[in-house]
């Protein structure tokens, strides 16, 4: 089993900045890949971002490439999530997620999450 606590979430202005993280615990190290998600209208989760662990590539979606970045930090088995050029529509519970077997992103694939972290942005 892996255990996952994320971390950072607030309230910041339109422009603003902010850094969640999301540290495992447990059998980190059989993971594919970690993942962030957020609510959306139509979705339980819609997919932000995701690393792969072994490889450390990222991928993002549309709405926050350039804006957001994901990384990785083996050691502490934790992933970053910089969120830079918050606009409200980014407001939303921050979702960490992970998966020993698949490294997509389709919410439903993975076996893990955490307890989730407000984001919230003010115009």
């Amino acid at each position: 089993q892996v255990q996952l606590v994320e971390s950072g979430g607030g309230l910041v202005q339109d422009g603003g900045s902010l850094r969640l993280s999301c540290a495992a615990s447990g059998r980190a190290y059989s993971l594919d890949a970690m993942g962030w998600f957020r609510p959306a209208p139509g979705t339980e989760r819609e997919f932000v971002s995701l690393i792969k662990w072994r490889s450390g590539v990222p991928l993002y979606a549309d709405s926050v490439k350039d804006r957001f970045t994901i990384s990785r930090d083996d050691a502490k088995s934790t992933v970053y999530l910089e969120l830079n050029s918050l606009d409200p529509r980014d407001t939303a519970v921050y979702y960490c997620g992970a998966s020993r077997y698949y490294s997509g992103t389709e919410y439903t694939h993975y076996e893990f999450w955490g307890q989730g972290t407000q984001v919230t942005v003010s115009s």
